[in-house]
């Protein structure tokens, strides 16, 4: 970070709250809170969220020496299609690029398919002569004569952004930035984006797609940063802010406001960065990340204690849980599947008298029935009020009250009638429906990973993780959760662990029995150039970390496989042992390698990083005792659906080694986790609370 001696300030902007943390030097959590998110200006709810904190820590601006933070911004204004009139240029012949696609339907025999939406219709879709080779060399000039004509159709068009993707612009970008220097001269409030600069990697289709959903926000984006550091900068910050990025690394605003592509999901990032570390602390190499806030919930796999990665997601699924229904975005960020289950989701009776939750949320305005700001729609924070999971002397700090004859109305209108149950009834179905769709979701997750879930720790945080856990974890048949301290707040938590890092990954055809070492460490040299310029302006001073990976397959296949290098110049005594590593990972992968086929590579990755933050161990527990209650609360058991007596406890009263058993409710004043009648819970040294799953004891 900037200073390593002052105060960090971590802030997550979500679609319900906005999350705050202060730290100080040495990392130690000294204020944290939690503020609607003001959607028409999201600056307010950060700056009062920041004005809370300092004043909750006695602290000043100018003690911060380091600011990161985190949006839903980039990720909301590509689902909601909020954002540029966006226009395409490819190379002649190449306009139907987007139409094609990849050529297959995501659901082959449905007959009301709906495809895609990829922002740009044919209509703005331009092309351009000009031609390079995959290697790079010039077949044909740029048709600069052409230029003047695609201005006045831009123009024409309507089009305020242009994403610019030409043939294998990743190998020789010399035509994109030509051409965006002639456009930008004729046309200057013209946004560009260039496919070479957002994801440089082969594959067209992905790469425009990519290019176009970097275009679409970029405007937004950049009118929203701006005005973020200026609000900061008039309170009196004096350090640079620093944005979370999907692949779960900081970066610069500048670099940010030019690929704003790369902060989609990144507050989700920090979610899993904090899991992470958690898994890294414990020594728990296997885990389940589970983040559930007011609009969306968030499930990754951790091994390793690293995230499962991915060079690929997509955006707003036409058909929820199917690939290919949605648009591809090409760039590093952590995998994970996000569905629209948070405390917001709203309820509702379909037509054939089917419930269904989500994914539509009521937000922070006008929120849940309960908060009494306006809401009607039951919600999941409705159901969990009605069947009294939630104090609501404590909810949101006691700062929002919580108004359980509306729950209740809301319930029986919204769902109670439809079905023809009560409203306690009602709010049990949601709970069982919105369960059953999270802990589904996470076993598809692993599924397609090839992993199992049920040898698995889950670590739950986020306003509502702890308050769910226990009832997602039975159903996806995970025995172990760990609540950390703090989760109510626990991505923006998360950003303050992440380094300050940038990711390449760029396109360079080679086969191993061929292998250019030479020619592959320039490669890798002028990108290790590009990464260390973005990271150091971030992070100026301290060592910095490479890690370096090949993406391999046999000659013939269409997908490739994640080898790592050495973190240093190949030589060709490496050939040997990359053959090996992959056909290692490809026989774990598919069971066999396959014998005397050659292996090429398409694609080359470069993360440059900051050192990592020391890990702190949970110390030793000299001594465990049962923890004292601090009161009793009626509610709906999720084991028996019968209402019993569930122990109260206030989570800063408890010590190292306290454990107790459920039903019981743990509260403080962001969140409350839930102990299951079949769970029995008990606190570690560094203040952790361990879940363990006890089925005889729901007989």
């Amino acid at each position: 970070m900037t200073d390593n001696s002052g105060f960090r300030l971590a802030i997550d902007i979500g679609g319900t709250f906005t999350d705050t943390v202060l730290v100080d030097g040495q990392g130690h959590i000294l204020a944290t809170t939690k503020t609607a998110t003001t959607p028409e200006s999201p600056d307010i709810g950060a700056v009062e969220g920041a004005r809370r904190v300092l004043a909750m820590a006695d602290a000043n601006w100018d003690q911060i020496g380091g600011f990161i933070h985190g949006t839903t911004l980039a990720t909301n204004a590509l689902i909601e299609r909020r954002g540029a009139v966006v226009a395409t240029v490819t190379t002649d012949g190449f306009r139907d690029i987007l139409e094609i696609a990849y050529e297959r339907r995501f659901s082959q025999y449905d007959i009301n398919l709906v495809k895609p939406d990829l922002i740009v219709p044919r209509s703005r879709s331009f092309t351009i002569g000009g031609r390079m080779d995959a290697r790079g060399a010039e077949i044909h000039p740029l048709d600069e004569a052409a230029v003047d004509r695609l201005a006045e159709e831009l123009a024409a068009s309507g089009a305020t952004a242009v994403a610019i993707c030409l043939l294998h612009a990743y190998a020789n970008p010399a035509h994109e930035l030509k051409l965006r220097d002639v456009l930008q001269a004729a046309l200057p409030d013209l946004v560009v984006s260039l496919s070479h600069e957002v994801s440089p990697e082969a594959r067209e289709f992905d790469r425009l797609s990519t290019t176009i959903a970097n275009a679409y926000i970029q405007p937004q984006m950049a009118q929203y940063l701006a005005a973020f550091e200026a609000r900061f900068t008039k309170e009196g910050l004096a350090c640079p802010i620093l944005m979370m990025t999907a692949g779960g690394g900081m970066t610069t605003v500048e670099t940010a406001t030019r690929l704003p592509i790369r902060l989609v999901e990144s507050g989700p990032a920090g979610g899993a960065i904090l899991a992470a570390r958690i898994a890294a602390e414990t020594g728990e190499r296997e885990v389940l990340s589970f983040d559930m806030g007011g609009t969306t919930a968030k499930l990754c796999l951790i091994d390793g204690y690293r995230p499962q990665t991915a060079r690929k997601f997509e955006i707003a699924r036409a058909a929820r849980f199917i690939k290919g229904s949605g648009m591809p975005v090409r760039i590093p960020v952590i995998e994970m599947i996000e569905i629209g289950a948070g405390g917001g989701s709203i309820a509702q009776v379909d037509r054939l008298g089917r419930l269904q939750v989500g994914p539509e949320s009521a937000g922070s305005e006008p929120g849940p029935a309960a908060f009494a700001k306006g809401g009607t729609d039951p919600t999941v924070t409705d159901a969990d009020v009605m069947q009294g999971l939630i104090e609501p002397s404590r909810f949101a700090e006691g700062r929002l009250a919580i108004d359980i004859g509306a729950t209740q109305l809301a319930l029986e209108r919204g769902v109670g009638q439809a079905l023809d149950v009560d409203a306690e009834q009602a709010a049990f179905a949601i709970s069982e429906i919105v369960d059953e769709n999270m802990a589904s979701a996470g076993r598809m997750h692993a599924v397609e990973s090839g992993k199992d879930l049920s040898a698995r720790l889950m670590i739950a945080f986020g306003g509502n993780g702890p308050l769910h856990a226990t009832r997602v974890a039975r159903r996806a048949r995970v025995d172990r959760i760990l609540i950390p301290r703090d989760p109510g707040v626990g991505s923006a938590v998360g950003f303050l662990f992440a380094p300050v890092s940038f990711e390449i990954v760029r396109s360079r055809y080679e086969t191993l029995d061929t292998l250019d070492a030479q020619g592959l460490n320039a490669f890798f040299d002028a990108m290790i150039s590009e990464a260390q310029s973005v990271v150091r302006a971030g992070a100026p001073v301290g060592a910095l970390v490479q890690r370096r990976q090949g993406f391999m397959r046999y000659h013939g296949q269409g997908h490739e496989i994640a080898i790592p290098l050495p973190d240093r110049a190949l030589e060709d005594k490496d050939i040997p042992a990359l053959r090996d590593s992959f056909e290692a990972e490809y026989s774990r992968q598919f069971s066999r390698a396959v014998p005397g086929m050659s292996i090429e590579i398409l694609n080359w990755a470069l993360e440059v990083s900051s050192e990592p933050h020391a890990l702190q161990h949970p110390p030793e527990i000299a001594a465990t005792q049962a923890a004292q209650p601090a009161g009793h609360r009626s509610i709906l058991c999720d084991v028996t659906g019968d209402w019993c007596e569930a122990d109260i406890y206030d989570r800063a009263a408890l010590r190292p080694g306290d454990h107790l058993s459920g039903p019981a409710l743990i509260t403080e004043p962001q969140t409350t986790t839930f102990v299951s009648a079949d769970f029995a819970a008990h606190v570690d040294g560094g203040g952790n609370i361990w879940l363990t799953r006890t089925p005889e004891r729901a007989q």
